[in-house]
């Protein structure tokens, strides 16, 4: 692989990191809103049920923020293996506390 091609390939991986951390915060904002609306719904009195739902939805919002992060990691370590910031036994650790 020559310079050019190399770097390239670690432009379009730093571009990819990038659109993967909009992604990521735009998912944490959302469930910023949502948590808003829940507190907003508990305050007011709201039915049991719809605060319920309401809090479903927050969760599973944090969920796939946190797979889309360690899922990003796992990227990050395919693409190059020699990076030693994360080791596969940390990434599998990460995502069994998702689970």
């Amino acid at each position: 692989m020559n310079s050019i091609t190399a770097s390239t390939a670690e432009v379009d991986r730093a571009a990819d990191l990038v659109a993967q951390q909009r992604k990521i915060v735009n998912r944490l904002r959302r469930a910023e809103g949502q948590l808003a609306a829940v507190i907003r719904a508990v305050e007011s009195g709201a039915e049991c049920r719809d605060i319920v739902i309401q809090l479903s939805a927050v969760s599973k919002a944090l969920d796939r923020a946190g797979y889309a992060i360690v899922a990003s990691a796992m990227r990050t370590c395919i693409a190059d293996p020699e990076d030693t910031s994360i080791t596969p036994e940390e990434l599998e650790k990460l995502f069994l506390t998702l689970a």
